[in-house]
């Protein structure tokens, strides 16, 4: 079982696959997980082994931390490169999401102008009105979807409640390219039944997907950490070179995190 459970409200500074210096900010609690999503490959762990009994942070605690956080950086001469939602959970789920978002920017304007906000979500609340319009804000919206497949959704991603692919895909095209579409592709067995999305069965469709969504970039990546599934493997380097070429040719800038 995965046991990475990241402090609250603020982590780091770490050094992300796809971001460079990130500094962390985590609106759920920092003794578990709340999550709209209980991926087999999260390495947080699964919701029910990681129920929490603290509260999520305020917006007034996240705010202080961070500027406490960014000013002690600043005073080291070690500024971000980019302020991150991320951490035990779906960050929009927070009841004060928007509001933190306004503060967040407030902040990095006055202390590290360079630096990006970056919220990386799992897309089940983005087509939230509140949530959309702080989403348009940030720089790097990162929207997941791992693929279009309902039945590998459930098996997979596992949402805790309703969730429908296409409404979804509605949901991204309405940001109308203010986002980046984030993907892990992977291989092995969970419960006895193959996840590997690396094929066409699930690839060609995906594609058609982002070019309905008209991404900013395509973030693709695998698994790098312990996941709480222990029978997934990693999508080899060839695998997401191929799926990589892919995207370009569609038109879309694109990452590869092996």
């Amino acid at each position: 079982m995965s046991t990475i459970i990241y402090p609250s409200p603020i982590f780091g500074p770490v050094r992300s696959r796809r971001l460079g210096i990130s500094l962390g900010i985590n609106l759920m609690p920092d003794d578990g997980k709340v999550c709209t999503f209980d991926c087999i490959y999260c390495e947080c762990g699964f919701n029910a082994d990681r129920r929490p009994h603290h509260p999520r942070p305020t917006r007034e605690m996240v705010r202080t931390a961070l500027e406490e956080r960014l000013r002690q950086m600043k005073n080291e001469g070690q500024m971000p490169d980019v302020l991150t939602f991320a951490g035990n959970g779906e960050p929009t789920a927070h009841p004060d999401f928007a509001g933190i978002i306004d503060d967040t920017i407030a902040l990095r304007d006055a202390l590290c102008p360079a630096a990006k906000v970056s919220v990386l979500s799992n897309a089940t609340l983005a087509h939230r009105p509140e949530v959309r319009e702080a989403l348009l804000r940030v720089d790097n919206n990162i929207l997941k979807l791992d693929t279009v497949d309902a039945d590998y959704i459930q098996r997979v991603n596992a949402p805790t409640g309703k969730y429908d692919v296409n409404e979804v895909i509605k949901t991204l095209q309405s940001y109308k390219g203010h986002l980046i579409i984030q993907t892990l592709f992977m291989k092995g067995t969970s419960r006895g039944q193959s996840v590997d999305n690396t094929g066409e069965e699930y690839v060609g469709p995906w594609l058609k997907a982002l070019e309905s969504i008209a991404p900013s970039q395509v973030m693709i990546y695998t698994i790098d950490r312990e996941t709480p599934d222990h029978d997934l493997c990693k999508a080899t380097p060839e695998e997401l070179d191929r799926i990589a070429e892919r995207v370009q040719r569609l038109g879309f800038p694109v990452s590869v995190s092996y």
